[in-house]
């Protein structure tokens, strides 16, 4: 699930279902007639399955590039190269950069928000329909089966990086139109849309296609070539017949007063941006985003790829994401009770150290696989069983991290700037986990050594013995690194043998670094959650200026949080 990506919306309306008085003329005749989820969505049914619909296909290439990594493994792609490839996941968690754009500059005529969605989906359409030609020797994959290809990954990391790139304008573009398509009792259903569209998308396009393409059904040519059609089809139909309501924010309506983001242009919301930036608490704030994510980096980003390589099919790996999602969906509503409140982060402090704990699950699962493995080959279903409860109880105490961090976004956001705000934390929050991932796939290889291991020749001839000679030594200067190596080394009657394995001490020590990390994490976090809710407001800062003496507390008690003791 990138590692999937979860964000939330850039802007979202909150609106209790209490509070929406009935459009009706007709009084409320009793207590139990109770307001349905279909009856609330009168008139808007169509519209949440077109926003539904819209998510989806914002999926679909984020888990295509999800399911790149796995085929790269398959061909013996170096580590290294996968770091370079991991850099295709940065647009989506970099949109801010791009947002106000989005948000600010528009043909009225035409819509708003459809100015942008329409050229994005086409261009997504146009790069799928052009990738589908090019995309199988990318891969290394070649109709010529006396023709050795390496697979081109500063080319696939392009191409998924422009992917990602306009997936991440389209979802900008998608979450503003949602506040207007919909009526505004029912604009909180819009990040249900989000959420469940975009997870549909992702499976579609990480899950579906690695099975069928496992199973020789379909090829990534194909697939990219029926969506790029998709894409250009659907865009059409939006195009011509969505009509959007040109208006910029939707009011309540009930009576109570709610803050309401203001619409800012290009400039106000880059310095807003930079407000936000200035703020005494946000250094602080932002290093412990930017860090917290190394000590589970190694377990979570190279465990699958390990898991690969000692055997285990890709299209199970794929999977394993199936069982995850009602987990996902099950424990984020159970959890959600324990976040509301002042401190929503004591639940992510309480998970981080199971997490880090389950991190070394996964690492002694990858180290026992080679001796699950049956002799007919394959794996018995308890092994399956295992990386299932394991992989399950991982996510558990991801998913309380995750939901415990959104809720106190949410309690510290300005509400006068909500939405950049979040925003803004949300975007150090994934590059706090991307930047170890790309470290970890990176370094795995530096510690990693291999070799090619020649398998013993009868000698019977002075020939023949010197053909062996031969071939021993070209055995012998093979390290099995990349697909050319290894492929040799299997040409040549060897076998590719790991003599130091750098995935298990890699591991071990990001857990430990994470371990000590949560010292100072823990003791930050404490502190950060007994700050005022006023004091992280950022609009009405320039208030603090006749606070005199207070201003110089402030500005020294906010270094001691660099501290551990």
């Amino acid at each position: 699930m990138e590692k999937t990506e979860e964000k939330l919306p850039n802007e979202s309306i909150a609106i209790e279902k209490g509070s929406v008085p009935s459009n009706n003329n007709e009084p409320v005749e009793t207590n139990e007639e109770k307001p349905s989820m279909l009856k609330d969505l009168d008139g808007d049914k169509m519209h949440v399955l077109i926003l539904f619909f819209l998510y989806i296909l914002q999926g679909i290439p984020l888990g295509l590039k999800a399911s790149i990594p796995l085929i790269l493994t398959n061909r013996d792609v170096p580590y290294k190269e996968q770091a370079t490839y991991s850099i295709s996941s940065y647009p989506f968690s970099m949109k801010i950069l791009w947002a106000p754009i989005v948000d600010s500059l528009f043909i009225a005529r035409f819509g708003r928000r459809k100015s942008w969605l329409v050229p994005v989906q086409y261009l997504i359409g146009i790069v799928m329909l052009i990738s589908s030609q090019y995309v199988t020797r990318l891969i290394g994959d070649s109709d010529d089966p006396e023709e050795t290809l390496v697979p081109d990954v500063a080319s696939l990391t392009a191409m998924f990086f422009v992917f990602n790139f306009l997936a991440a304008t389209q979802d900008v573009a998608v979450d503003g139109w949602a506040l207007t398509m919909l009526k505004p009792k029912n604009v909180g259903y819009a990040s249900t849309c989000n959420s469940v569209g975009q997870t549909t998308g992702w499976c579609l396009g990480y899950i579906l296609y690695t099975t069928l393409d496992s199973y020789g059904v379909v090829t990534l040519s194909q697939f990219l070539l029926f969506w790029g059609i998709v894409f250009l089809i659907t865009t059409t139909g939006i195009a011509i017949f969505m009509k959007e309501k040109n208006t910029h924010a939707v009011a309540p309506e009930s009576g109570e007063e709610v803050t309401q983001e203001p619409d800012l242009g290009i400039i106000e919301t880059y310095k807003i941006l930079w407000k936000i930036i200035r703020h005494p608490l946000i250094p602080v704030t932002a290093l412990f985003l930017l860090t917290f994510g190394f000590g589970f980096s190694a377990a979570e980003d190279i465990t699958n790829l390990k898991l690969i390589e000692k055997g285990v099919p890709k299209e199970k790996i794929a999977m394993l994401a199936i069982p995850m999602i009602p987990v996902k969906i099950g424990f984020t509503l159970f959890i959600t009770r324990f976040t509301v409140g002042p401190r929503p982060m004591n639940v992510w402090l309480v998970s981080f150290p199971f997490r880090l704990f389950f991190c070394l699950a996964m690492t002694l699962l990858v180290y026992v696989t080679p001796m699950m493995i049956l002799e007919e080959g394959g794996f018995p279903t308890y092994y399956y069983v295992i990386i299932i409860a394991i992989f399950a109880l991982h996510r558990v105490a991801l998913y309380a991290m995750f939901v415990a961090i959104m809720a106190f976004f949410a309690r510290i956001s300005d509400p006068a700037i909500g939405g950049t705000y979040m925003t803004f934390l949300n975007t150090l929050t994934n590059l706090g986990n991307m930047w170890p991932a790309s470290f970890v796939l990176w370094f795995v290889d530096v510690i990693t050594y291999k070799d090619c291991i020649a398998k013993p020749i009868e000698e019977s001839s002075p020939l023949v013995f010197n053909q062996n000679s031969t071939l021993l030594s070209t055995l012998e200067d093979n390290q099995c690194y990349g697909t050319l190596e290894s492929k040799a080394c299997k040409e040549g009657g060897g076998s590719c043998s790991t003599l130091t394995e750098g995935y298990y001490s890699l591991s071990i020590a990001c857990v430990i670094i994470g371990s000590l990390w949560f010292v100072w994490g823990w003791r930050t976090m404490r502190r950060l959650q007994r700050v005022e809710v006023a004091d992280w407001r950022v609009v009405k800062k320039d208030e603090t200026e006749l606070r005199g003496d207070k201003d110089v507390i402030k500005e020294e008690e906010k270094f001691n949080f660099f501290y551990c003791f």
